[in-house]
């Protein structure tokens, strides 16, 4: 897949010293919807503000469709759609001459089809002629999205999008996504919303403390939800695996009193019969069984905490 954004070795440190972005690397496919996930002052805002080139950066380079963010701005900025999180709306405007209007700054010609178009797509029609000051917060959500759109964007950046609107807008906006990739939109979406991640991307990163500690494709990533553990409970202390249970790369716990073993719920066998029979061979006696299956979250939480502590 050809990359339409190329970032390589991009930080920002703030005058105080603050790092906001710590090397950053990523490659974003032609066409392709990209997820990334990161708790709050983990940097997505930052990345995003500094391709579209609201935020200089301090060192490193990012590139948009082969042109230079800061020495070639105007083609860059001219091929990039961004949906901030911070509702900034024209209040005495309505919602047609507001997207009209967002169209107009980037040189297009007038197109009341299309505007036509991203409004009814967005359920934005029967406030076409409404002044934004008397929409909802959702309402307002959807009109900097139809702005965002105005002018055909090839790449199109939704910064928390769903952050304080109703189901109903996120999936017409997962809809809205999901045709604009089958016509060669690239999208790049931060979310804190693990389903969102998990509904429309074909890709997730993960950043923390404006590093990206994972880029993985969903279908490997969701492979790893079928990744389960069994813990079992047991009557006595075992000061260690017996080297006839090596084979089931069990985990003791630090108390001695459990063995947690991993394995995929999808295959065909688990290993668990095996296992517990050869745990009554080693004359283990079991207490209880209890089994987990990881998460998306749970996958995210885990990634994010090895983070926090190196």
């Amino acid at each position: 897949m050809k990359p339409i954004i190329s970032i390589q070795n991009l930080s920002k440190i703030y005058e105080g010293g603050f790092t906001a972005l710590d090397d950053v690397n990523l490659e974003v496919g032609e066409g392709e919807i990209i997820a990334l996930l990161g708790p709050n002052g983990a940097g997505k805002t930052t990345l995003i503000s500094t391709i579209c080139g609201i935020i200089n950066a301090s060192s490193g380079q990012v590139r948009v469709n082969g042109f230079d963010i800061v020495k070639d701005f105007r083609q860059t900025r001219s091929i990039i759609g961004l949906v901030p999180q911070e509702l900034t709306t024209d209040a005495f405007e309505s919602v047609w001459d507001t997207v009209s209007f967002s169209r107009g700054l980037f040189g297009k010609s007038k197109s009341p089809k299309l505007i036509e178009k991203i409004l009814k797509d967005l359920s934005l029609w029967d406030k076409k002629d409404s002044k934004l000051m008397t929409l909802s917060g959702g309402m307002k959500r959807r009109v900097m999205i139809a702005k965002a759109l105005s002018h055909e964007p090839r790449v199109l950046f939704l910064d928390e999008p769903s952050a304080g609107v109703d189901v109903e807008l996120r999936k017409d906006m997962w809809r809205v996504v999901e045709e604009l990739r089958q016509t060669g939109v690239t999208i790049i979406l931060t979310t804190h919303y693990i389903e969102e991640a998990e509904a429309i991307a074909d890709r997730i990163a993960v950043i923390n403390r404006g590093k990206i500690v994972l880029v993985e494709d969903k279908a490997e990533l969701m492979q790893k939800l079928g990744k389960k553990t069994l813990t079992v409970q047991i009557s006595k202390e075992l000061k260690s695996i017996p080297k006839a249970l090596s084979k089931y790369n069990l985990e003791l716990s630090d108390d001695k009193m459990s063995l947690t073993y991993a394995y995929d719920a999808s295959g065909k066998r688990t290993g668990i019969t095996s296992l517990l029979s050869d745990l009554s061979t080693a004359k283990i006696l079991v207490r209880d069984i209890e089994t987990k299956q990881s998460s998306l979250e749970d996958i995210f939480v885990g990634l994010v905490s090895e983070g926090a502590g190196s």
